[in-house]
């Protein structure tokens, strides 16, 4: 089954589909010789993997494995791609700025998103206080051992369902989770039975401050946790800060040297809701330069 649907004037493929590194984390595979996208997404009739790419730079060709609804295909292409989301307010407010001009030129800002947000949050979680190889690792476990087998050996990323059937243990060993394990093991069980709706985050009315208080609720989601999720349901106001986000501050805003918090809060609090978008694009403009060398270190 193959279509194409219109892109938005104000898009650019390659800068959301490799936005940050969602992309490396499975079901997510960029593929180099297909120029696209694959992700799986649970339709109504089960897991289905598809493929987008972009075909003439004002259109997205968009392929799945199997026979299912395009609409329902086509609302879960333009969630992960975030295609309705409107940047315009952003781009007038960085247009001027010398470090930041090129998210502008280059139609980017948008940040790549899994399909459902609570595959968001438990890859959020295998990112808290480890290294990118290890978060690549406790996702591509969960992936293989977890997901449902879809199609050329592909899996999907596993429902809550399937995470709440194991024990700790098995995050433990199998997974490698570490300190996590008993946190999946709530969290599984607490969205299969209704009690925690971690969609419902989407639709939410509460104010930025209140819906992060609402999200720490979960074990193993602090700040930094809480503040990437918000990003992916497109709340920007915090700076997600991580080790590798200071480091780049301190590179090109403080000669080099670590500083408090509160100072990169200070610089980018003018950006005000956008705050956190604003670091990002601020600290990547060579992120892509790097991956089309093949240097992705």
């Amino acid at each position: 089954m193959k279509f194409s649907i219109d892109l938005p004037l104000e898009f650019s493929f390659r800068h959301t589909a490799r936005s940050h590194g969602w992309y490396d984390l499975k079901p997510f595979e960029y593929d180099e010789q297909a120029g696209g996208l694959r992700f799986v997404f649970s339709s109504s009739k089960g897991p289905v993997t598809t493929l987008v790419r972009e075909s003439d730079g004002r259109q997205l060709e968009i392929t799945v494995d199997r026979n299912v609804d395009r609409d329902e295909v086509t609302a879960n292409v333009r969630h992960v791609l975030r295609l309705d989301d409107d940047l315009t307010d952003f781009y007038e407010l960085v247009a001027g700025e010398e470090r930041l001009k090129w998210v502008v030129k280059d139609k980017a800002g948008r940040l790549l998103r899994a399909p459902t947000v609570w595959e968001d949050l438990v890859k959020t979680i295998c990112t808290t206080n480890c290294s990118w190889g290890l978060t690549k690792n406790m996702v591509t476990n969960l992936v293989g051992n977890l997901g449902e087998e879809v199609s050329e050996g592909r899996r999907a990323f596993p429902a809550p369902e399937a995470m709440a059937g194991v024990s700790e243990a098995f995050y433990r060993d199998t997974v490698r989770a570490g300190y996590r394990s008993p946190y999946f093991v709530e969290l599984a069980e607490a969205v299969a039975t209704g009690n925690l709706e971690p969609e419902a985050w989407l639709r939410s009315d509460l104010p930025t401050a209140e819906l992060k208080k609402e999200i720490k609720k979960v074990k193993g989601v602090g700040d930094y946790a809480a503040e990437n999720l918000l990003k992916l349901l497109g709340r920007y106001d915090g700076l997600t800060l991580d080790s590798w986000l200071r480091a780049q501050f301190y590179q090109h805003h403080n000669n080099g040297k670590a500083c408090a918090d509160t100072k990169i809060e200070k610089h980018y609090r003018r950006y005000g809701k956008w705050r956190g978008l604003a670091i990002w694009c601020d600290m990547t403009e060579s992120w892509f330069e790097k991956l089309e060398s093949g240097n992705e270190k």
